[in-house]
């Protein structure tokens, strides 16, 4: 007769472990898999909030520009072939850094911690020499954000844009400081993955904005 209730207890135990785990913040691996972190999700959600954000940017630039009567860009803010070759090159580059990360995400994954902070130290090289070129074409394009319409918004998206870009190199320079020391966070992972998708976003919305400042005119 005992033994007609193990499957019971068995049960009835696994359910109180799985109670235990789930309160001291561990959850167990049969939860883990397939599943998002919470920190990811919580990261989806923001960036949708922050996609939101660039799409009001863009449909006040859509407007505006469709109530200009007359050359677009105007003539007194010219963005000529060198300069869209230039940020052509540096946009390649942030794709790449894109990639890399990515990269250096499933290298994290799979425990190959070493390579794994290659590859984040390109993503930062990488995404600091696309600011870096952001930064000398501010100064170098001969115009000023007062200078008219298509000048204050140019100056207002890819500043916008620029600073995300800094909050994303500040975030892989924090995750790089915590993967030279030895051994490895196990709550580091969904960290890691959420800079992932940061970074994503971040190149996703500047192939926007090239194609929008730089191509369409």
């Amino acid at each position: 007769m005992p033994m007609c209730h193990q499957p019971g207890a068995w049960s009835r135990k696994s359910a109180v472990v799985q109670a235990i785990s789930i309160d001291r913040g561990v959850e167990p691996a049969g939860l883990q898999r397939g599943r998002p972190s919470l920190l990811a999700v919580g990261t989806i959600v923001w960036l949708g909030s922050e996609l939101m954000f660039f799409s009001g940017l863009f449909a006040s630039y859509f407007t505006i520009r469709a109530h200009n009567v007359g050359i677009w860009p105007p003539p007194s803010t010219p963005l000529g072939f060198k300069d869209t070759v230039q940020s052509g090159a540096f946009t390649w580059v942030l794709l790449m850094s894109s990639v890399t990360m990515q990269k250096a995400y499933w290298n994290e994954e799979h425990g190959l911690r070493r390579a794994a902070r290659w590859w984040v130290a390109l993503s930062l090289a990488m995404g600091g020499a696309f600011l870096a070129n952001q930064i000398v074409e501010w100064f170098s394009l001969g115009f000023t954000p007062h200078a008219n319409a298509f000048a204050s918004l140019f100056f207002l998206m890819t500043g916008l844009h620029g600073l995300h870009v800094t909050i994303g190199l500040v975030a892989m320079a924090g995750l790089l400081g915590r993967m030279v020391g030895p051994g490895g966070d196990p709550g580091e992972l969904p960290v890691f993955q959420s800079i992932t998708f940061y970074w994503h976003f971040v190149d996703v919305v500047w192939i926007a904005l090239y194609a929008c400042l730089f191509l369409l005119k």
